[in-house]
Formats: C-alpha cells, structure tokens, sequence
C-alpha cells in the first residue's frame, strides 16, 4: 500500500510541477499587468471588474508579440532597443533583462554560453550557474588570475539571480547543455540530464 502510494505520489509530482512552476510564473507577470492597467479601465467605467487588467495584459502581449513579427514592428522594435540603449540608467537594466529573457525563452547560446559548477553561496555548497562571459575591465584588472561572468538563476524563478565573478579555476565545466541545465535549475533537480561519466572531456575553456 505505501509503495503505491509513494509510486503515485512521485507521479503526480512529475505532471503537476512543470505545470506548477509555469503557473507560478506566469501569474507573477499577469498579477503585475493587472495591478497596472486594472486601475485605468475602472477609472473607464466607474467601478473594479476582476481580472480585466489580466485580460487586457494577456491581449497586449499577443498585441505586441504580432506587431513584432512582420517588418515595420521589427523595425520599431530596433529603434526601441537603440533608445532603451542611450538612456544611462536604463541601458543597464534592459540590457541585462533583454539577454536573460533571450537566453530562456529563445534558448540563445550567446547569453549563456555554459553551465558550470561552482561553490556558492559558500565554500563548499554547489550549485549550478551559466558563463555569460569573461570579466574585463577594472574588476579582472584587480584580480591575480582570470576571472569569468557567471550567473546564478533563482529556483523556480529563473529570471532573476546573482552574477558572479568567480575565478576559472574555482569552477567546473559540466556536459549538460544550457537548456538542460535551466531544466535542473527550474525544476529544483527533480529533472536531471542523464550523464555517462567516461564521456568527460580532458578540459574545457570559457569565455
């Protein structure tokens, strides 16, 4: 009786998690659309009706996401990004969400480049996080040896997290790809890549 159900426990966990964490995210972004324009439609109409903040949002996202699709709103698109660019303040901000929001919905390789280990919050705690590149500047000038960008994500919400500078030989390169990795990060390592130990590779290079 209990190893059934410990089976049918473990089962549920693997259909109704992914979904969990996915809901969890997207009410996060829905509850903040409607917060924000469910105040001006009822100054429209006098009085609160639920979620048409959320409904409104979830439209001008689909809005948005269409206009960006064909030629002129790409166009659009690109002059936004050029002024978002120039603003000092903001240059900073977007820049960094526009690469980790290209990096997980896109799975684009050039924001994260690798998964690899490393030791934090403390030594000799693990966790995984995701090369963004190499330290430049003052921070790899001040520092005796190669330094590499590493960004730590959050569990279940990976689009926020901590970057690292984390010297390269106080890390370890894992096989797993980028997408794999989020999996595990994501999922709170109930999702785990499988891994053949002899297909290690002799080294690895970052940046």
């Amino acid at each position: 009786m209990r190893h059934h159900f410990r089976r049918h426990l473990i089962a549920g966990l693997l259909v109704t998690l992914p979904v969990g964490v996915t809901v969890f995210v997207l009410l996060a972004l829905f509850r903040f659309l409607d917060n924000l324009l469910g105040p001006i439609f009822t100054h429209l109409v006098g009085f609160r009706i639920p979620g048409l903040g959320l409904l409104a949002g979830f439209l001008l996202i689909l809005a948005v996401g269409a206009m960006a699709s064909n030629i002129i709103g790409g166009r659009i698109v690109q002059v936004f990004d050029g002024l978002m660019m120039r603003i000092p303040l903001a240059r900073t901000v977007y820049s960094a969400t526009k690469q980790i929001s290209d990096a997980l919905l896109q799975q684009k390789r050039g924001a994260f480049t690798q998964a690899v280990l490393v030791e934090w919050p403390r030594q000799g705690i693990y966790t995984v996080g995701f090369v963004t590149g190499e330290t430049r500047g003052e921070a790899q000038e001040k520092t005796a040896e190669r330094v590499i960008n590493v960004f730590v994500v959050t569990t279940p919400n990976p689009t926020t997290g901590f970057l690292c500078l984390v010297p390269e030989s106080q890390m370890t390169p894992l096989e797993m790809s980028v997408e794999d990795a989020l999996k595990l990060v994501v999922s709170a390592g109930i999702v785990t890549p499988p891994y053949t130990a002899d297909e290690r590779p002799s080294g690895s290079r970052f940046g």
